[in-house]
């Protein structure tokens, strides 16, 4: 079981070698080509200034493939660091951050993107091993993972360095910033806890300098422990709570997160609280990633060793239910109305869609390449980008028939993937 639990830190297998299969595999991407030339009147279409790209990281390739959103094509293939291994796109800027793991033995970096002619314009040193990042809502602060070192580097974007350091628990590899600022929740997948890091002076800092000045504005708030395996966070939508999926035995962590007094509120509702383990919920077997819905309301837990999902109702802290979606589901994604869940299934080529008003596993599953382990939307959500990791493509499908549209060609181990859309002047 050992070994299965470690793809919550995603380390993507070696590709499968085609060979004599090849042709059939070529004769459908035509037919689907085809298909896709005579239904482009049915497509989205796009203001001329209108720019929208996926981002593709490439493990084995030390690349990363852009594809063409408004076109439906291959854009590039741009070379970044070593071993890439997660990517980002800014709030804000018109950039894309590419976390490179680098060497096994080595310290790794970030490969800043330019989106607006696809090319790597900077590369931040980091430490050993980074694995994962989350960027704060103003595009300005970069928060990266590093599983070798026990530490998070928070990166100033505009000035292209590391202002401060946070040190964690053994083996951090998923980490997430509270949709106020205020918080930084990191999953410790070596050292089965969670770090709580507190963020509110960041607010009252007038400048990089004084942030370099002050590095306990991001001290550790609290560290949680009894996780085992834990491997991916979230937090709801208020920033009142953290849930944690704990990989290595069957259950999901709910954490309730300190609130500070308001000054603008001084009644007794208002006073301050400390973060708080609030229960640890039964799931399936493997729990390695959580999606949540954009409204906060039910969380959805792929539970790989299980082959199923579990419902997690947020404010109750309550396991509705558990079903069965495909072999070895391995990461979730819920559609911005709430409406539908779509499940990678990694030991299978299949995404199966799960309707959470009707708490059911609904048809058809969408049939893509060989290995599905990431999962976007495009930024109108009439796309779903499917990162095939064994099979090293990318299958588009189109969500109002959850029917597949095309492959795009990857690079080798493909394993993570990010959207960006913007217009130019």
């Amino acid at each position: 079981m050992g070994s299965h639990i470690t793809r919550s830190r995603w380390v993507p297998p070696v590709p499968r070698t085609w060979g004599p299969g090849i042709t059939k595999h070529l004769i459908l991407l035509l037919v689907l080509l085809t298909l896709t030339a005579c239904h482009n009147h049915q497509l989205p279409q796009y203001p001329p200034n209108y720019r929208e790209y996926a981002y593709v990281t490439n493990g084995q390739s030390g690349t990363v493939t852009v594809l063409d959103v408004v076109n439906l094509r291959l854009d590039r293939e741009i070379a970044v660091g070593q071993n890439p291994v997660a990517v980002a796109a800014s709030p804000t800027r018109h950039e894309v951050y590419v976390v490179n793991s680098g060497p096994a033995t080595g310290d790794g970096s970030l490969s800043v993107i330019n989106a607006e002619n696809n090319t790597v314009t900077a590369a931040i040193p980091l430490h050993r091993r980074p694995v994962a990042i989350d960027i704060d809502p103003t595009g300005t602060l970069a928060y990266v993972a590093n599983s070798g070192s026990n530490s998070v580097s928070v990166l100033e974007l505009k000035t292209r360095r590391e202002v401060a350091q946070i040190q964690t628990g053994e083996d951090p590899v998923a980490l997430r910033i509270s949709p106020d600022s205020k918080t930084l929740v990191v999953a410790n997948h070596g050292g089965n806890s969670v770090t709580i890091a507190d963020l509110t002076n960041l607010s009252s800092l007038a400048s990089p300098v004084d942030l370099r000045r002050r590095p306990s504005a991001r001290s550790v708030r609290s560290t949680i422990d009894g996780c085992p395996g834990a491997s991916d966070a979230v937090i709801l939508p208020n920033s009142s709570k953290a849930f944690v999926a704990c990989s290595a035995g069957h259950q999901v962590m709910a954490i309730a997160l300190a609130r500070q007094p308001d000054v603008n509120k001084p009644d007794e509702s208002n006073t301050p609280t400390i973060d708080r383990l609030e229960t640890l919920m039964d799931v399936g077997q493997g729990p390695v990633q959580l999606a949540l819905k954009p409204d906060g309301g039910e969380l959805f837990v792929s539970n790989s060793l299980s082959d199923t999902i579990s419902e997690v109702v947020t404010n109750k802290d309550d396991v509705g239910g558990a079903y069965a979606m495909g072999d070895d589901p391995v990461r979730g994604l819920v559609s911005a109305d709430n409406s539908m869940l779509y499940i990678a299934n990694f030991r299978s080529q299949w995404v199966t869609a799960y309707a959470p008003e009707d708490g059911r596993r609904v048809s058809p599953s969408i049939h893509v390449g060989d290995g599905p382990s990431a999962l976007a939307f495009s930024s109108n959500g009439f796309f779903l980008f499917v990162v095939d990791t064994r099979s090293g493509d990318i299958a588009v499908a189109r969500t109002d028939t959850r029917s597949l549209l095309t492959l795009l060609p990857a690079g080798r181990a493909p394993n993570a993937i990010a959207d960006k859309s913007f217009k130019l002047p």
